[in-house]
């Protein structure tokens, strides 16, 4: 029998009903692939071997009473750990919350549950998701598993090197400017970030609040609609969340794409776009026109300003949502005597990291007296423009189609130094987050390097179904199915 731990999550579920395996066996060919996987990628910050294992066996206690409680029962899935998890620490890779563990489990977390996933742990991510590398955690980096020496991007890193790697089936991150799409093309793995407001943010620790959301990561695009479907829903609890029933986000993978008509994006195939990116992109446009969809160009020239009012937006918020990290209610707490102020001064110098201190600076001051309007006000009038892009566009078309990246996966170490440089990282992805917009990102080649190459479907709101039907149709025409040497079962540990 082949490794369990290479099955899809739609193979891995007819097995468990069809009598095959166990979701105990399931779980242990994860493991075990992690005993090997880990010690070269750094996937995890915790496994909770004694949670997982509790899962697994209510999952196939449940099987074997015929219960089904939906496509997760049994799967083994990972969770970024800016998710919280009731009773298990939830750093958000940072020092500031080391130690804490959530007297609650967010909404996702509580859905995945009742569906009978088995949760393997918490994966490593930029610390409170601010970065494209995941070389900012507090607790060490993650490496991308097609080549160690390279990031598997940011910020839900460990989510996706761990998916690529096969010591989850799929797992959850969080899209602010790109942080599920952007490091699945970089690993090789399909990531999805949903509508604003189909998944609950309750119980997702802040970056901005406005452009925050839970996706899924997956091999397949097929289990990416199990996973999104698993978690979407209104909430009570999130005032932000769409009070509407839950679409049927597959309900068109094999309808293929004749008849539809598809934007191909000018303003992101230019300048600063690698050209065996540019190539792949133009390549996989070819191939859905010759299944039957009109590829146009479209231009959306507000695209060109998103990054910048993106680099606005976001620290602003993120200075108004850490503010609640103070040390005084939970969290570290420094020793220094003093007072209050001064307390909470040494404990967020000694708790934040670089990068989470240089966005809650910039932040600040973009919403201080005298400066609010010139930047923090001037960013929301770009963000309202590329609204109008999107909104313009879809009345031509029925999708838009980029590159996920403007590069493969970089060098560790490449781009630290050049906060700009790494920011470019996001630049394909940013303006869905602005908008509000579903997009996904496909795996669709190699680069020269044997790198992973993501190609980007955006969609309008609610518009998850036309999305996964194009993504669909691009993974059956590309027919990728290369895995990374980590996803072995012949690699031995470092």
């Amino acid at each position: 029998m082949a490794d369990l731990a290479d099955l899809t999550i739609a193979q891995a579920g007819r097995g468990l009903r069809d009598g095959d395996f166990r979701s105990t066996d399931l779980l242990d060919a994860a493991s075990t692939r992690a005993t090997v996987t880990e010690a070269h990628l750094h996937s995890y910050l915790i496994m909770d071997h004694d949670g997982a294992r509790a899962a697994a066996v209510a999952a196939d206690e449940a099987f074997a009473g015929g219960e089904d409680l939906g496509p997760l029962q049994g799967i083994p899935i990972g969770l970024k750990d800016n998710m919280c998890t009731l009773g298990v620490e939830t750093t958000a890779g940072s020092k500031i919350l080391t130690g804490w563990k959530p007297p609650y489990d967010g909404t996702a977390v509580a859905r995945l549950r009742r569906g009978g996933a088995v949760i393997t742990g918490k994966m490593n991510l930029d610390e409170f998701a601010m970065g494209s590398s995941t070389e900012n955690s507090a607790f060490g980096e993650t490496r991308n598993p097609w080549d160690t020496d390279r990031v598997p991007g940011g910020s839900s890193g460990g989510s996706s090197a761990a998916t690529a790697a096969g010591s989850v089936f799929g797992a959850f991150g969080s899209d602010t400017g790109g942080s599920i799409r952007q490091p699945a093309a970089f690993c090789g793995i399909v990531g999805m970030k949903p509508t604003y407001g189909i998944v609950s943010r309750y119980g997702l620790i802040a970056f901005a609040s406005s452009l925050d959301q839970i996706g899924p990561f997956s091999r397949t695009v097929e289990d990416s609609v199990a996973l999104l479907e698993s978690v979407a829903g209104w909430d009570r609890f999130d005032a932000t969340s769409i009070d509407a029933p839950v679409p049927n986000f597959g309900g068109s993978l094999q309808a293929g794409v004749a008849g539809l008509k598809i934007g191909i994006v000018k303003e992101l195939m230019g300048d600063g776009i690698d050209p065996q990116i540019q190539a792949s992109t133009r390549a996989t446009a070819d191939k859905l026109a010759d299944a039957g969809a009109e590829i146009v160009e479209v231009s959306m020239p507000s695209t060109e300003y998103a990054l910048s009012a993106y680099y606005l937006i976001a620290p602003a918020e993120c200075s108004a949502n850490l503010a609640r990290l103070d040390g005084v209610r939970y969290g570290h707490r420094s020793s220094i005597e003093g007072t209050t102020e001064e307390m909470m001064g040494h404990s967020r110098a000694e708790g934040f990291g670089p990068e989470v201190t240089r966005r809650i600076l910039l932040g600040t001051y973009a919403l201080s007296a005298g400066y609010y309007d010139a930047f923090y006000g001037q960013a929301q009038k770009v963000r309202t423009l590329v609204r109008r892009d999107f909104a313009t566009a879809y009345d031509q078309v029925d999708v838009l189609i980029s590159p996920t990246t403007p590069t493969t996966a970089f060098k560790v170490g490449e781009k630290s130094a050049d906060p700009i440089a790494m920011y470019y990282s996001d630049v394909c992805t940013i303006p869905s987050n602005l908008a509000g917009d579903p997009a996904i990102s496909v795996p669709v080649g190699l680069d020269d390097k044997g790198l992973p190459i993501g190609f980007q479907i955006m969609a309008p709101a609610l518009g998850e179904e036309v999305m996964y039907r194009v993504a669909a149709e691009v993974e059956r025409l590309v027919g990728f199915d290369e895995r990374p040497s980590l996803a072995t079962s012949e690699v031995t540990p470092a």
